[in-house]
């Protein structure tokens, strides 16, 4: 299993940007799919998840309305559309295949003036 993260940045305060993650070696169209997040010196957190068609989306109460999570199943692609950003959303962000310990390598968010 291979899971590959990439998008984010620097984004200002308010601002938006996406996220995408790649995922290999397992049938990707037949997983719910998770990202989580982590904050320096903070535990990795749940932050969305999706399942297998797209249909069921759940959020943490912190990102709700304000992220979006979605799929390509034709694509193996999960993203995750973040808008009206926060300073406390910058975290090393990961993608998850849900009920394993399968995690990318995560990529960066600083939301920063």
């Amino acid at each position: 299993v291979k899971l590959v993260e990439s998008g984010g940045g620097l984004v200002r305060p308010g601002g938006s940007t996406t996220l995408s993650c790649t995922g290999s070696g397992f049938i990707f169209s037949n997983e719910p799919m998770r990202w989580f997040r982590q904050a320096p010196g903070k535990e990795r957190e749940f932050v969305a998840g999706i399942n297998w068609s797209g249909e069921e989306l759940e959020y943490a109460p912190s990102v709700e309305g304000r992220f979006t999570i979605s799929r390509d199943n034709a694509k193996n692609t999960l993203n995750l559309q973040m808008n009206n950003l926060e300073p406390e959303d910058t975290a090393v962000y990961y993608c998850n295949v849900r009920y394993t310990n399968y995690f990318g390598l995560g990529t960066q968010v600083t939301v920063s003036s």
